[in-house]
């Protein structure tokens, strides 16, 4: 391998497409640079391997009997880098990128991947996993789930769901909670970067805001959803975040009253990027797992 170190690539390149094409013009055109920028390439190669490759007939270019059996293998060679190129395009062609805040990953995502997987098989899954909000024109990523009011400058956003908070709790605590001012009798749980208060869940209720006594503050919606499972207070959460608890019997959202958050969630693409195959399927995919979890939800009501 070391032997490759004295001879340029680029030369050899341009010696085994002026070969393949037979002359200096073609060559130039398919590796769009000058004529003589060509005849350059071919006379440093030349110069560098110690052997002439071509004969300069009125014709043209021919190759030596040297020149034939080196370009052989250079064309062979090229071959082989360029299925090797395609291998990674394949690879990147069947994976899918998608950048999701840890939450939404964690308590909703996760655990439903597995149907994506069965469905599409031949796709592999990348999860992004950040907070931070992802340059969709410079990265990897194919698509973004965002929580906010849809509006990215650059970007493309498909309301995914409208965000609705409510209280929830642990099914030992709704059982004291008769009714919405019961809640000054208990703790609650503060997430410090939560985009929504408390304020919008009581006018939606109709009633007058109470105060709670001091709960767990986190800086992560995880660590109060954990909290609430845990009985330690009354948390303000949403419907992706809680679905699971909820349906299995963890947690309780005592009043059955839900209140918009002006956000939501979003489908995020790059406006400037055609959308590929993997993506439509994703969205399609995601789509019918909220409106399964959603049916959830309903269900609830129903039988509240």
């Amino acid at each position: 391998m070391a032997m490759l170190n004295r001879v340029h690539l680029n030369g050899l390149r341009a010696v085994e497409t002026v070969a393949r094409l037979g002359s200096l013009a073609a060559a130039a055109a398919e590796l769009n640079v000058s004529v003589s920028a060509v005849s350059q390439q071919v006379k440093r190669t030349e110069k560098q391997l110690g052997q002439a490759l071509f004969e300069r007939t009125p014709g043209g270019l021919v190759p030596t009997e040297f020149g034939a059996v080196f370009t052989a293998r250079l064309s062979a060679g090229f071959r082989e880098l360029a299925q090797a190129v395609a291998l990674a395009d394949e690879a990147n062609e069947c994976t899918l990128v998608v950048s999701v805040a840890p939450a939404f990953a964690s308590k909703w995502l996760l655990p439903r991947l597995s149907r994506h997987f069965a469905r599409h098989p031949n796709v592999l899954l990348r999860i992004d996993a950040s907070a931070r909000v992802a340059d969709l024109d410079r990265s990897d990523i194919d698509i973004a789930i965002r929580l906010g009011d849809g509006k990215w400058p650059g970007d493309r956003a498909e309301l995914l769901l409208a965000q609705e908070v409510f209280p929830v709790c642990a099914p030992s605590i709704a059982a004291r909670l008769k009714s919405i001012g019961d809640l000054a009798q208990t703790c609650a749980i503060t997430d410090e970067r939560a985009m929504f208060s408390w304020d919008s869940w009581f006018e939606a209720a109709g009633v007058e805001p109470v105060t709670f006594q001091k709960g767990a503050r986190f800086t992560d919606p995880m660590l109060c959803l954990e909290s609430a499972i845990a009985g330690h207070g009354v948390m303000l959460a949403w419907q992706l975040l809680t679905a699971d608890a909820l349906a299995d019997g963890r947690l309780v959202a005592p009043f059955g009253i839900r209140a918009e958050s002006g956000l939501g969630y979003w489908l995020v693409t790059s406006a400037t990027k055609s959308e590929s195959r993997k993506v439509r399927d994703f969205k399609a995919w995601i789509r019918e797992e909220i409106e399964a979890t959603m049916a959830q939800f309903r269900a609830l009501d129903s039988a509240a």
